[in-house]
């Protein structure tokens, strides 16, 4: 890792796009730490440094710390990542969506402005919802100060108008990255998220506990072996082409192989069973949690460590690893794709024998990546059942969630320099021959 950094910046163009990506970090974090207008400083503050537990501790890992603090950036950037996946899963169901896709440019930029539309709507609801609890004080329930210096409603809505914003230069802040830094731009700014928190909760947990904070950095440096490991793990399908004659020139004749990743879904049925299970709770806690869906809700929803908990969030993971898998990657697609090319799996027919065969090894392989996923849900329930401590409990910073979106982001990222580093040594083979005349 060190030498591939030292080789990017010697490259005077990679150089640049990781500087305006670092300064970009620096942005997003310095918005973050920006209050709103409106907020109170102080009381915020002051019920941070008492807080335990709250509606909005659920999400304070992925808006890094930004949300309990009524910052500028609050909302994080999950309003454009989950509005980034709803967008992609409409894609694969809706026929316009699906002709859009096939366009190529145009069609994708149509995409990315729907997707724009979807993420501004997100964070007016986000917003309004962080406000509304700001406002009534169930943020931090164990604390009594006002959160807001007024509570009119032109006050209300300046916050709401400015957290609006604050999600929208996010999204642009990541288009920034993904067109003139290293790429990835949302991804980098999520992982910038969870790691932002990190140092406070490591410090939390050593005055609590040192012993404590030594097992869980040697859990976790196993833990993220482990992830790296299963993340890397692929079945490679081996793909021949046929040498076709196309204006007197021989083309195909190549071997390559079709990847087909353990875990093909990612980190998105995690978020997707995160963010389900976290609704009853805002509805709860929304309508002055009374009455008996709230007390149901209060009871088996709201602990991490409830039975009834666990088995909602296992079956969930599983069930929208599968569902995902499904919507974005097509057999049958795939197959056609290889057939119009010439393209053919060694003993394997072309068509749909071919599209059945990869329908096949994606449905094992789903198996593992849905229980792999599921394995990584339970880290933290695990933690809850070892660690005693309430308060090492709520500071615990491996939960499956932070180590996958960590792992896949760091090692993308890699990835996309060493991509950018081959691509400009290939250039350098490239000389301009003199033309003689």
């Amino acid at each position: 890792m060190p030498t591939l950094l030292i080789r990017a910046f010697r490259a005077p163009d990679l150089r640049k796009k990781i500087l305006f990506t670092l300064a970009i970090i620096a942005l997003f974090r310095f918005g973050q730490t920006l209050p709103a207008p409106g907020v109170d400083v102080d009381a915020v503050r002051s019920c941070l440094s008492s807080a335990r537990g709250g509606i909005v501790d659920a999400v304070q890992l992925f808006s890094g710390g930004a949300m309990l603090k009524l910052s500028v950036f609050a909302l994080g950037i999950m309003p454009s990542i989950v509005a980034a996946i709803v967008i992609q899963l409409l894609t694969v169901t809706v026929p316009r969506l699906q002709a859009l896709k096939k366009e190529g440019r145009q069609g994708q930029a149509r995409i990315t402005q729907y997707t724009r539309y979807l993420t501004v709507a997100l964070a007016v609801l986000d917003a309004s919802t962080v406000v509304s609890l700001a406002r009534t004080g169930r943020i931090f329930p164990t604390c009594g100060r006002q959160l807001l210096r007024d509570q009119g409603a032109l006050t209300t809505l300046v916050i709401v108008v400015t957290l609006v914003a604050g999600a929208s230069m996010i999204m642009w802040l990541g288009e920034l990255v993904t067109e003139r830094g290293i790429g990835n731009g949302m991804s980098i700014l999520i992982f910038t998220q969870v790691v932002a928190v990190f140092p406070s909760y490591l410090s939390n947990i050593f005055l609590l506990s040192p012993f404590a904070l030594v097992t869980m950095l040697a859990a976790g440096i196993v833990l993220v072996a482990a992830v790296v490991f299963v993340e890397q793990a692929q079945r490679r399908i081996p793909v021949q082409y046929a040498k076709r004659m196309i204006g007197g020139r021989t083309y195909g004749g190549k071997s390559i192989y079709l990847p087909l990743k353990v875990n093909q879904a990612g980190i998105t049925p995690v978020i997707f069973a995160s963010s389900l299970l976290f609704l009853p709770q805002l509805v709860a806690q929304l309508t002055g949690g009374t009455g008996p869906v709230a007390d149901w809700i209060s009871r088996y929803l709201v602990s991490g460590d409830h039975p009834v908990y666990v088995t909602a969030y296992l079956l969930l993971t599983v069930a929208f690893t599968y569902f995902y898998v499904s919507v974005t990657f097509d057999p049958v697609e795939v197959a056609d794709n290889m057939k119009r090319y010439s393209g053919f799996v060694p003993g394997i027919r072309p068509g749909r024998p071919t599209a059945a065969y990869l329908g096949f090894v994606l449905s094992r392989l789903t198996a593992p990546g849905a229980a792999y996923l599921a394995g990584l849900s339970l880290i933290p329930i695990i933690a809850f059942v070892l660690l005693r401590d309430p308060g090492t409990q709520q500071n615990f910073p491996f939960g499956g969630t932070t180590v996958l979106i960590m792992v896949g982001v760091g090692l993308e990222t890699v990835k996309q320099i060493e991509a950018q580093l081959e691509q400009r040594a290939y250039r350098g083979f490239l000389r301009e021959t003199p033309v003689r005349t």
